[in-house]
């Protein structure tokens, strides 16, 4: 039983077995066991079934407060209806897409991620995939390890570089913005590709809006960060892919089901195209997947979002809008059941 004086409100943590274990180091705990009233031993990674947890039942019950990540159960009418007290979620994490139902939004509870946190060291790793494939990073390396001799580089390698190289980006999303901010120091060109955003925004974020197919044909480097919708499966199909310029990259780091897997295979294959691929259809590919050995792919396990010692940004900025809870105050970084639609 809570002391009556502690005003702090009620918290119950909701993600997947082990993932609060690598979220909060001690020093997060600390924070967060002053800012609510919370047992973070107990992590909910069910919120229904006749053999749920009675400790989490009490919690539940009791909560004013949602701290989700990774592996949150859905927030179904029947979870709310457990939850009477619960007013937010905060979510230590990117995407809310995958837990937060209608009846949230029409419970009125208010609904905030982590996914500013989670953007950063995606964009940082497309900033590092747009400039190893600017200098045929993967090409030469894999030629240097077959010919373990001196070779002339510098006349093998005479069309690469990134001097005034021009790079396409798929999508103005939070990530894809943060890619045009980190890649403004380098002497490139950016286009963008982006429904949602007119003349003049694309002027503030001083980049060049064409309409895909443009892009594709002019760009050396393409990378996606548009989200996953019924309207950008496959955006990057065959008609995309055949623009491309000979020697041009695809990246990928947004979800697989963006890029139509069947037309891209060839063009790998050919050696026709370079990718930096960290998400794929399906996520895993299967055992005999040419895109384990092919020369010119650089396979990734999706870890291009938050990873080790990075999840612990998520955690502060989740930690920050809880905090703001606390005070009143209406969220830094809410998310908008408009906004869903049409981002990740």
């Amino acid at each position: 039983m809570h002391d009556a004086s502690d005003n702090r409100p009620s918290a119950l943590l909701s993600m997947s077995p082990g993932i609060a274990e690598r979220l909060f180091a001690p020093v997060h705990l600390a924070r967060l066991t002053g800012l609510v009233r919370t047992d973070p031993r107990l992590v909910a990674h069910r919120l229904t079934g006749p053999d749920l947890d009675p400790a989490v039942v009490a919690a539940l019950a009791e909560a004013e407060l949602l701290i989700t990540c990774w592996g949150a159960p859905p927030l179904t009418a029947e979870v709310l209806a457990a939850a009477p007290k619960l007013r937010a979620v905060v979510h230590a994490a990117g995407t809310v897409k995958h837990h937060i139902t209608d009846a949230c939004w029409e419970r009125g509870i208010s609904v905030t991620s982590a996914a500013a946190a989670n953007a950063l060291p995606v964009a940082e790793y497309t900033l590092a995939a747009i400039l190893f494939s600017g200098k045929r990073v993967l090409g030469s390396a894999h030629r240097y390890r077959e010919a373990r001799a001196a070779r002339d580089w510098h006349q093998e390698l005479g069309r690469a570089g990134n001097y005034r190289r021009t790079v396409g980006i798929v999508g103005a999303s939070r990530i894809g913005r943060r890619v045009i901010e980190l890649l403004r120091p380098f002497d490139l060109r950016v286009l963008l590709y982006d429904p949602y955003v007119d003349t003049a925004e694309a002027a503030a974020l001083d980049v060049e809006l064409v309409p895909l197919d443009e892009l594709c044909g002019r760009s050396q480097v393409v990378s996606v960060h548009a989200p996953q919708v019924p309207a950008t499966r496959h955006m990057i199909g065959a008609a995309e892919l055949a623009a491309m310029p000979d020697g041009a990259t695809l990246i990928n780091t947004a979800r697989g089901s963006l890029v139509d897997e069947a037309a891209l295979l060839p063009q790998l294959v050919s050696g026709r195209l370079d990718a930096v691929l960290d998400v794929t259809d399906p996520e895993l590919p299967p055992p005999d997947s040419p895109l384990y050995d092919l020369p010119n792919v650089l396979l990734t396990p999706h870890v291009a979002g938050s990873l080790g010692v990075e999840i612990h940004r998520m955690a502060d900025q989740a930690l920050d809008e809880v905090e703001r809870y606390t005070k009143a105050l209406p969220f830094e970084d809410p998310v908008l059941p408009s906004a869903l639609g049409h981002s990740a």
